[in-house]
C-alpha cells in the first residue's frame, strides 16, 4: 500500500494489480454508476481536453458537483450520479483518483475501483483471477486528498476504504501483507468505518456544503458487487468474468 499518484507510480511496475481507492468520491461515484451499466472513462482534473473527450469516446462528460444541471446531470456526486438517466459512458474526471487511474492507463497497469461499498467483491475477484500472491502482488493506493500547495494530504476515508480492500483480501487468502497494509486492515477492523468517515474533515466538509448524501453512499459498507476494472481505457464492470 502507498499513498496518490506518487505511489502508484512507484508501484506500477512492481507488476499485479493495482487498487485505487478514493471514497470521497471518484471511485464510489464508479460504483454507483457501473452498477447501472455504464463505463467510466476516467480523465485528469482540470484538464481542457476532457471536453473534447467525451465527443471522442460518444460519452457524456461529468461536471463539478455545483455545476450540475437538467442538461448536464451527471458530477462527480454518487447521489447526482444516482439521480441521472443512464448513460452508455460517462468521462469523469477528478483530481485525485480519476488522476491516478488515467496515469495508471497510460502505464498499462491493472487497474480495479475499490471502495467501501464494493471492498469484498473486489477482493474475491482479485484472488480468484490468482492475485494476492508475492509473484502476483495486489498494490493498494489510497488518493488522499490536497493541500492548497499542491501537496498530498493522507485522507482518513480512504485509509478506511483501503483497509476494507486489505482485510476483504486477508480473509479471501491472499498475503502476505505488507507492514503498511497490514496497519490499514486493523484501522478498518478496529472500529466504526462509517462513523469515522462521516466524523472526518472530508465527510464534515462535504455535509457543510450539502452533499451529506454522497457520504452516506460512500459508507454503505459492502453494499454493491461490482468489480470496475480498466477495459480498454474504462472502468467496466467485470465481476462475473474468471480468469
Amino acid at each position: 500500500m502507498e499513498w496518490g499518484p506518487t505511489g502508484a507510480q512507484r508501484l506500477a511496475d512492481v507488476g499485479g494489480f493495482m487498487v485505487v481507492v478514493d471514497v470521497l468520491s471518484f471511485t464510489t461515484s464508479v460504483s454507483v454508476v457501473a452498477e447501472a451499466g455504464t463505463r467510466v472513462i476516467p480523465f485528469r482534473w482540470r484538464d481542457e481536453r476532457a471536453a473534447g473527450h467525451d465527443a471522442e469516446h460518444d460519452a457524456a462528460l461529468a461536471v463539478g458537483r455545483r455545476a450540475v444541471t437538467p442538461a448536464s446531470p451527471w458530477s462527480l456526486s454518487p447521489a447526482a450520479l444516482r439521480r441521472a438517466p443512464f448513460t452508455p459512458r460517462l468521462v469523469l474526471p477528478s483530481p485525485n483518483g480519476s488522476a491516478i487511474a488515467a496515469a495508471a492507463v497510460e502505464r498499462g497497469t491493472g487497474v480495479v475501483a475499490g471502495c467501501l461499498r464494493n471492498a469484498t467483491a473486489v477482493a474475491r475477484w482479485l484472488v480468484a483471477q490468482g492475485f494476492g500472491t508475492p509473484r502476483r502482488p495486489v498494490c493498494v493506493i489510497p488518493a488522499g486528498e490536497r493541500w492548497p500547495d499542491g501537496s498530498l494530504r493522507p485522507a482518513l476515508e480512504d485509509q478506511l476504504g483501503a483497509g476494507a480492500v486489505i482485510a476483504a483480501l486477508e480473509r479471501a487468502g491472499a498475503g502476505p501483507l505488507s507492514a503498511e497494509a497490514a496497519s490499514a486492515g486493523a484501522v478498518f477492523a478496529a472500529g466504526d468505518p462509517a462513523a469515522a468517515v462521516r466524523a472526518c474533515s472530508s465527510g464534515r466538509e462535504l455535509t457543510s456544503t450539502g452533499f451529506a448524501d454522497d457520504v452516506a453512499i460512500a459508507v454503505e459498507i459492502d453494499a454493491s458487487g461490482v468489480v470496475p476494472a480498466l477495459v480498454d481505457g474504462a472502468f467496466t464492470d467485470v465481476a462475473e468474468t474468471t480468469a
